[in-house]
């Protein structure tokens, strides 16, 4: 069935589903595990917001080659149909969510650090940056499923490299903490 431009099936339902429960189960998981050891707040906290990071960066470094690939369907075709469902569900089932929950706990993680270096700082600005393109991808989306794309499968192939060199500076700022 079509809701306006969005392509949703039941399907899709199911795998909402799916994702809703596997985050809520994650999240049980690690209530009652801060119930066990509340000592280890900072630390659960801290590995449920690396998980949210590497769930928000896969969908940020696997987006733009599904519009590559999206660019070359012809539109209205079977292929180009099949793609905005995929990109759909990939920003709203895995990007949006994690992008979310990084925040979130990031947030609480540099409060919970106060005060804090330069580093984090830094971090903090390439984190914007990232948000910034997230949603500029969220709007090519948006396009796509309208059968607007304007931008060439070239433009995609360098995008797609933005969120790698954003993911380095933030990874250095983290470990290194060279001020």
């Amino acid at each position: 069935m079509t809701n306006g431009s969005r392509t949703e099936t039941p399907d899709g339902r199911r795998v909402a589903i799916r994702a809703f429960g596997a985050v809520a189960l994650l999240v049980g998981i690690v209530l009652v595990l801060i119930l066990v050891s509340p000592a280890d707040l900072f630390l659960w906290v801290k590995a449920v917001h690396v998980i949210a990071v590497i769930s928000w960066m896969a969908g940020m470094l696997y987006l733009p080659r599904l519009f590559i690939y999206h660019c070359e369907a012809e539109k209205g075709s079977v292929q180009s149909e099949t793609f905005k469902v995929m990109e759909g569900r990939l920003l709203r089932l895995i990007i949006n969510p994690a992008m979310m929950v990084t925040w979130a706990l990031g947030l609480w993680l540099a409060y919970q650090l106060y005060p804090f270096g330069y580093w984090l700082w830094v971090k903090i600005a390439a984190v914007i940056a990232m948000s910034a393109v997230h949603g500029q991808f969220s709007k090519a989306v948006r396009l796509f499923a309208e059968d607007r794309n304007e931008r060439t499968a070239r433009y995609w192939r360098m995008m797609n490299e933005v969120p790698t060199v954003l993911m380095i500076v933030i990874v250095v700022m983290v470990i290194v903490k060279p001020f």
